[in-house]
């Protein structure tokens, strides 16, 4: 299979989700949409906090880092080389949402952002959402600067995310950990450990920019409601 599934996902009637792969490109994504009568909606990413609710497909790609929709058909996508792709399901509104979260829209909590954005536009309670986390630069590999773990810090982030790489100034950046912080501040729920979490710059099967540095090749993961 060319994408990754998780398993609490799955088990939700009428959604469709995946992690893409390095060999799932956007071609791939579009004719996966249309096969399955769903319209992509795909993000101007800029590694911010915004997040967009989508009732249609927009006339031009949303400047923003998440997406969020209760109607069926749509099928919301975000593109990672690195960073760490979120999908978010509130199984009793049927309320589903997509996250592109790089370390500064981790930095500005986009992921509470997301939840919040789910509770005032409809009602959604954080014990209601299953949330899945896919394959992002791994701890062992993220390295960064000084101005970056202050910059953590600053927005009272812990500072054990970060590990003295054994270089002045460098630390190892646990992404994944960071917005799993978010969502348990959110009060979403822990779940089940999915198995998804693959450094994507040690495995071959997904594209990394650090290891790469390709401007241009990102993996897809996607989100979306059947209609009943």
């Amino acid at each position: 299979m060319h994408y990754l599934i998780d398993e609490s996902l799955s088990r939700v009637p009428d959604l469709v989700h995946g992690f893409g792969r390095k060999d799932f490109n956007e071609y791939d994504l579009q004719a996966f949409a249309r096969e399955r009568n769903l319209r992509p909606v795909l993000l101007d990413q800029i590694h911010s906090d915004v997040v967009h609710i989508i009732d249609d497909v927009p006339p031009v790609r949303p400047r923003g880092d998440a997406l969020v929709t209760n109607v069926p058909g749509l099928l919301l996508v975000v593109k990672t080389a690195d960073c760490l792709p979120l999908l978010l399901m509130d199984e009793r509104l049927r309320v589903v949402a997509a996250i592109h979260a790089g370390w500064r829209g981790t930095r500005s909590r986009i992921v509470q952002k997301t939840v919040r954005a789910m509770k005032t536009r409809f009602g959604t309670n954080p014990a209601d959402i299953v949330a899945a986390a896919g394959p992002c630069i791994g701890p062992a590999c993220y390295e960064v600067g000084e101005d970056v773990r202050r910059e953590f810090l600053s927005a009272e982030f812990p500072d054990d995310l970060f590990v003295p790489a054994g270089r002045p100034g460098k630390y190892f950046f646990d992404l994944e950990a960071a917005n799993a912080l978010q969502l348990r501040s959110a009060g979403v729920p822990p779940g089940p450990p999915a198995g998804l979490s693959a450094c994507n710059h040690c495995d071959p099967d997904f594209h990394s920019y650090r290891r790469d540095h390709s401007p241009s090749d990102r993996m897809f993961s996607f989100i979306g409601l059947f209609s009943p």
